[in-house]
């Protein structure tokens, strides 16, 4: 394949994202992570957890621990709504629920409108961002889950469920 065939390719390849909002920004994660979206529900406290972790949930049998992305991004707390979600993803191996504020689409955008995060975007550590993603009318900070979580986060999650 000659390299201006694999450049077309890549310049045509489509992200697919599930996009969600905490406070005023618009995040998306891969949709290949993303096993579902469910509303809220009742979260059970876990004694001495991790501060970012909200507590457990039994999702069909199997116990759940659930991060909120708000306090994991270190963002002012906010009151569950009716548009609060969980959302459940594969983070290496593990399932974790992730609170967001609202989920809004699933969308596809081509990987030539994304680029690498300035140092800090809105005040949040860089190192959990893949890439921005520019929309027509917004933007699109796209968050790396394998990375919003540090090996000692992952370390503690395990003792919780």
């Amino acid at each position: 394949m000659s390299n201006q065939t694999q450049n077309k390719n890549e310049s045509n390849e489509l992200l697919q994202l599930v996009s969600f909002k905490i406070a005023n920004e618009e995040f998306g994660v891969d949709i290949l992570n993303v096993q579902e979206i469910n509303k809220m529900t009742t979260i059970t406290k876990v004694p001495n957890s991790p501060e970012f972790v909200e507590g457990v949930i039994n999702l069909r049998g199997r116990v759940i621990p659930i991060i909120d992305l708000r306090t994991r991004l270190h963002l002012e707390k906010k009151e569950h709504d009716k548009d609060t979600r969980i959302i459940v993803v594969d983070i290496e191996k593990s399932t974790v629920g992730f609170i967001v504020d609202a989920v809004n689409e699933v969308l596809r955008i081509p990987v030539s409108i994304t680029e690498t995060p300035p140092e800090i975007v809105s005040g949040i550590d860089s190192e959990f961002i893949k890439a921005v993603g520019k929309l027509e009318d917004r933007l699109l900070i796209l968050i790396d889950l394998n990375k919003i979580l540090t090996t000692a986060d992952k370390e503690k999650l395990s003792e919780v469920a």
